[in-house]
C-alpha cells in the first residue's frame, strides 16, 4: 500500500483530568460520574447530539432493568437516566412499574420506549449542569502515546486538528477506536444484517389521536431484518466482523438500498420515513481484551472486584456481577473503556452492551478515572473497595443477595435456556 509521510504542528487546545471519547449513554455516564467525583472533564462527540445508539442510532428502547420477577436489578445512574428519559417525553412503561418497583412480584419487566430527541436534550443539560465541557462535531483522529501511557487525543473539527491533553482517557466510541490505535489488545466481534429507521403512518397517527399516545404514530421501517440471534440473516451473506471504513460503507449502503426496495411501493401519502440512523447500528464490532472478561460462566457467580450487578434483558432471573477488569488492560495505566467495548464474549457481550449495563460500566469508569486522577495512580490500581463503596452510595447493587437467585439456578453450571 502506498503511503505518505507528514510532519505537522498541532496546537494544544485544552487539558483536563478525564477526557471521554464518545457521547453515547456509556460516555455520558462516564463524564457525568467523573465530574460528580470532582474531576475536570471534557466529552468529545462526533454527532451534534448525545446518546449514541440510544438516540442517533434510533435504538431508543430501555431493555429490562429488572429480573423479570418484579425486582429492580440495575440501579444507580442507569435508573437515574431511565427516569430522566421519561420525564418530558413519551413512555411505554408497563402498568406494574408505573410507580416504581412493584410491591408484589410480577412478570412484567421494567422496560420502555422513549423520545430520543428529548432524551438527548436532557443529557446535554445534565452534563452542562455538572460542569462537563462538551465538544460536538469532532472526530478523534489518534491517541498520542508515550510508550503505553496516553497523553491525550488528537481531534479533527471545523477549527482544524487540535490536541486535548488528559490524565485519564476513556474510550466510549463503542467500537474501541482509541484502544485499537493506542495498541491496546482488542477483539473483533460480528454482527448480523440489521437496519432500523423511524417514521410515521397515517393509521398510526389516527390511533395516536384516539388514544392520546404519540408513540402509536410511529413505525420502524427496516433494511436488514436479522434478529440478535441471526434469524433472518440472508443466506450466504457473511456476518459483519470488526469495524472498518469499508465494512461500515458496505453495511450502510446495502441496508439503505434494501429499505428503499421494501418501502418504495407503499402508498406515498400514508407513511413517511423521517429519520435514518445517523450512526451505524452495529452492536458488537470491537471490544477491549480486558484484564477480565464477562462470560456466561459468570452467571450467578460473585466477583470480589464487581462494579455492579446486571440482569439479562432476554432471559428472566439471570444475574451477573461485572468485574472491574472488563474496563481496562493492564498494559496501559490511564486508558479505559466502557459500554459496548467493555470486555465480554458470547452472549455475555450482548448482555453487557445494552443501555442499562452500558450506563453502569460508564459510571464505574468515570468514578475510577476520577480516583486515579486524585491518587495519581494507574486505573488498574485504584482502590476497589473505595470504588465499590462510591458506586453503592449512588444506588448501584455491587453483589446480589442470595435470595434473588432462583432455586433451580443456584448451580452456575446449570444450562441456561428459555427466553423472557
Amino acid at each position: 500500500m502506498k503511503s505518505i509521510q507528514i510532519h505537522e504542528q498541532i496546537p494544544v487546545t485544552a487539558s483536563c483530568d478525564v477526557l471521554v471519547a464518545g457521547g453515547g449513554v456509556a460516555g455520558v455516564a462516564a463524564a457525568l460520574q467523573a465530574a460528580r467525583s470532582g474531576a475536570r472533564v471534557i466529552l468529545l462527540e462526533k454527532q451534534s447530539w448525545l446518546g449514541g445508539l440510544a438516540t442517533t442510532g434510533l435504538i431508543n428502547f430501555w431493555v429490562p432493568l429488572c429480573n423479570g420477577r418484579g425486582k429492580l436489578i440495575i440501579r444507580g445512574m442507569a435508573k437515574e437516566l431511565f427516569d430522566l428519559s421519561l420525564q418530558y417525553g413519551m413512555d411505554t412503561v408497563p402498568p406494574d412499574w408505573k410507580n416504581g418497583e412493584p410491591a408484589q412480584p410480577t412478570e412484567q419487566r421494567c422496560v420502555s420506549w422513549f423520545s430520543s430527541g428529548m432524551f438527548a436534550l436532557q443529557l446535554l443539560k445534565i452534563l452542562r449542569d455538572a460542569g462537563v465541557q462538551i465538544v460536538y462535531d469532532c472526530i478523534v483522529s489518534a491517541p498520542v502515546m508515550d510508550g503505553m501511557h496516553c497523553r491525550g487525543l488528537i481531534i479533527d473539527g471545523k477549527s482544524g486538528r487540535q490536541f486535548f491533553a488528559a490524565k485519564v482517557v476513556i474510550d466510549a466510541t463503542g467500537d474501541a477506536d482509541v484502544l485499537l490505535r493506542a495498541g491496546i489488545p482488542t477483539v473483533n466481534g460480528e454482527d448480523y444484517f440489521t437496519y432500523i429507521g423511524e417514521g410515521v403512518t397515517l393509521d398510526g397517527c389516527r390511533r395516536a389521536v384516539e388514544q392520546n399516545n404519540i408513540h402509536l404514530a410511529y413505525y420502524r421501517p427496516t433494511g436488514g431484518p436479522s434478529s440478535l440471534y441471526g434469524q433472518g440473516h440472508p443466506e450466504g451473506m457473511p456476518t459483519f466482523r470488526g469495524c472498518s471504513m469499508e465494512l461500515v460503507n458496505d453495511y450502510i449502503q446495502q441496508n439503505q438500498l434494501l429499505m428503499l426496495k421494501k418501502e418504495k411501493d407503499k402508498p406515498r401519502g400514508e407513511r413517511n420515513i423521517h429519520m435514518l440512523p445517523s450512526m451505524i447500528q452495529l452492536r458488537t464490532s470491537r471490544r477491549i481484551d480486558g484484564a477480565a472478561t464477562l462470560t456466561m460462566d459468570d452467571c450467578y457467580r460473585h466477583n470480589d472486584h464487581s462494579i455492579g450487578v446486571i440482569c439479562d434483558f432476554d432471559h428472566r432471573d439471570r444475574l451477573f456481577e461485572v468485574p472491574f477488569g472488563t474496563l481496562y488492560h493492564a498494559s496501559c495505566d490511564n486508558l479505559m473503556t466502557c459500554g459496548r467495548s467493555a470486555s465480554a464474549s458470547g452472549w455475555g457481550w450482548d448482555v453487557l452492551r445494552v443501555i442499562p449495563p452500558a450506563i453502569l460500566t460508564g459510571q464505574a469508569a468515570g468514578m475510577a478515572a476520577a480516583l486515579a486522577c486524585r491518587d495519581n495512580c494507574a486505573v488498574s490500581s485504584v482502590s476497589i473497595s473505595e470504588l465499590q463503596t462510591g458506586l453503592a452510595e449512588t444506588g448501584v447493587v455491587i453483589h446480589f443477595p442470595e435470595e434473588w437467585l432462583p432455586e433451580d439456578r443456584l448451580d452456575a453450571s446449570a444450562p441456561l435456556d428459555g427466553h423472557m
